[in-house]
């Protein structure tokens, strides 16, 4: 049996057997190091240290922290009543808010599924209550959540960057574009189901509310202010701006809002150390399964295979997006990037495409597999904070993936959707 064969045979039995993802990562690592390789074990150890060497990595716990902070305090519902008084009178103004709130609250969080909870949380039972079906209503919590992926600070996209080499910085900027579109389009099939079902409007808010609501909202908004801003002016690195929003997060909520307190911040932390634990174990995991199939030249021989390797650019642009969205149906957004960013690496490299471009569509990608089934991450944090069967939170999800991949059509076909705001900002 081939060692590409073998791995792949390894993990899969592993995963079928229950093991956490990173089981079968080191398990078909340590297969190839012990009987394949002409190397010594201790070269994994060394490529495990490697992969979470890079400094860029440290904005991760930062930004997972902040994060945390935020969804337990009181920035998501501000967000929310912001966009509420200004869209929330017309029709489908409060799906749009739902979206809206999502799309503001992953520029503070970074999180598809921190987005869940904290704008699914209070707005499932207001979309009820003003006649929205309940699995358009989940459908919706779940998919806007994506739009956190695209939008910085991602998480996803630091994975990427540092996997790949990519600027960050630039990802962060090129994720804004497809993140408004998806918002926009987002909205627009909002209205025609609330014109279609006749789901009345929310009352017109006063411009004394709206100006309320926008001094409340002021604090929050503070967050992609720091992350874009500080980034795009060059105030801050990616690493140094998560850094500045811990601290804002913990301003914010403990000394403003006063919305959580010492305790609270302590089990937050412990919260988010469990979490980095898992994910950089990931990572190292990763990167040792990556430099085995790397040194062993397993993605030529799998793209020249499938002939990629002769392939035009949006033919491996469409594989790429294929490949990502299909593999986060069933595995972690993280370990997906880990395990196939390597593999097109050789062939984006040859064909000289853009890796921000590659960045932007692996991370779009990643999010609709996080909301897809049937095992789509998304979906089953969704089946837990709302204790909703299974299939009534992917009932109502069709449409709105339909939408996602028109998006990724889109941009593979005018790459300038992801890079105009890149382009401006560092070219």
């Amino acid at each position: 049996m081939s060692m590409g064969a073998a791995m792949i045979l390894t993990m899969v039995v592993l995963l079928l057997l229950g093991f956490p993802m990173m089981i079968p990562l080191l398990a078909a690592s340590l297969l190839a190091f012990f009987v394949y390789l002409p190397l010594g074990p201790e070269i994994i150890i060394q490529q495990m240290l490697a992969g979470i060497r890079p400094a860029a990595l440290v904005a991760v716990p930062m930004f997972i922290l902040a994060a945390d902070i935020i969804t337990r305090g009181r920035s998501a519902n501000r967000l929310v009543d912001l966009v509420l008084k200004f869209v929330g009178h017309v029709r489908g103004g409060l799906g749009i808010s739902t979206a809206a709130g999502c799309t503001l609250f992953g520029a503070v969080s970074g999180s598809t599924q921190a987005t869940v909870v904290a704008i699914g949380g209070p707005m499932r039972p207001r979309l009820l209550r003003a006649g929205y079906g309940d699995s358009f209503s989940l459908a919706l919590i779940v998919n806007a959540s994506d739009i956190a992926m695209l939008i910085p600070p991602s998480i996803a996209m630091i994975i990427y960057g540092v996997i790949s080499g990519t600027s960050i910085s630039e990802l962060f900027i090129a994720g804004l574009g497809p993140g408004l579109l998806i918002l926009a389009l987002f909205s627009i099939y909002c209205y025609v189901y609330a014109v279609r079902n006749g789901v009345p409007s929310e009352p017109r808010a006063s411009w004394g509310e709206r100006g309320r609501a926008v001094v409340d909202a002021l604090w929050p908004l503070g967050f992609p202010v720091i992350v874009v801003g500080g980034i795009y002016g060059g105030i801050f690195s990616p690493t140094e701006a998560a850094s500045v929003c811990v601290i804002y997060a913990i301003i914010l909520e403990m000394v403003i809002f006063r919305s959580i307190g010492f305790r609270d911040l302590l089990a937050i932390a412990k919260s988010t150390g469990m979490i980095t634990a898992i994910v950089f174990v990931l990572v190292g995991a990763g990167a040792a399964f990556s430099w085995v199939v790397s040194f062993a030249q397993i993605p030529q021989a799998i793209l020249g295979g499938l002939g990629l390797m002769e392939a035009g650019p949006i033919t491996v642009l469409i594989a790429i997006s294929i490949a990502f969205f299909v593999g986060c149906m069933f595995v972690d957004p993280i370990v997906v990037i880990l395990v196939l960013t390597p593999i097109f690496a050789p062939i984006v490299s040859a064909q000289g495409i853009d890796p921000v471009l590659v960045g932007v569509i692996i991370t779009l990608q990643v999010a609709i597999g996080s909301a897809t089934p049937p095992f789509g991450c998304d979906l089953f944090t969704a089946i837990a904070v709302f204790k909703r069967p299974y299939i009534e939170v992917i009932r109502g999800t069709p449409p709105f993936v339909a939408i996602l991949l028109a998006v990724s059509v889109a941009i593979i076909l005018f790459p300038q959707i992801a890079l105009f705001l890149r382009d401006l900002a560092f070219r």
